[in-house]
């Protein structure tokens, strides 16, 4: 894939494992893993500001490539950051819904969901038996950030347990953004 933007990939909460399309495509093709300092207590405003710690290290625009909590951070960062016009475009992979009554209490501060339009292009991948997020909470979401739905049908949470591999669809979606 050719780097006229750099690729950011967003991991959801605990990190993406090494068999995750993520992990993937970070060693196949040289995308840029956002680090945050704490995996297992995700702090929304920590990770929004490494976000922009990340983006305002190179000059060149972003596309970002999202799963799980990280579609969270995405909503969040472009509601509050200044600078989202180095963003080019979002992947968002099975957005949960941190609203539930069952949802973990690691996740308590990424409560309420952020749902201000994004101020770039964006497609959203939701999953029809995805664990963490109902199929209409998920769609809705993608219609309130201005996504691009895609129901990738019943896949799980789009994770290495669905078995994705490095998931050429995703990369298909990902090459649409750069165009």
């Amino acid at each position: 894939m050719n780097q006229e933007h750099r690729v950011l990939l967003l991991p959801g909460w605990l990190n993406s494992d090494p068999a995750h399309w993520q992990s993937l495509w970070e060693q196949q093709f040289g995308f840029e893993r956002v680090e945050q300092a704490d995996w297992d207590w995700p702090r929304r405003g920590d990770w929004m500001a490494r976000l922009d710690e990340v983006l305002l290290g190179d000059e060149r625009s972003a596309l970002l490539v999202a799963h799980s909590l990280g579609c969270q951070l995405v909503a969040s960062w472009a509601e509050h950051s200044r600078h989202t016009a180095r963003v080019a475009g979002a992947l968002l992979v099975a957005p949960p819904d941190t609203e539930r009554a069952d949802m973990p209490p690691q996740l308590h501060n990424w409560r309420p969901i952020r749902r201000r339009r994004l101020p770039f292009p964006s497609i959203a991948v939701i999953s029809s038996d995805d664990p963490f997020c109902a199929p209409e909470r998920g769609s809705a979401m993608a219609a309130d950030w201005g996504c691009r739905l895609v129901e990738a049908g019943p896949r799980g949470h789009l994770n290495s347990e669905s078995k994705l591999g490095d998931w050429p669809e995703a990369q298909a979606w990902l090459a649409e953004l750069r165009a």
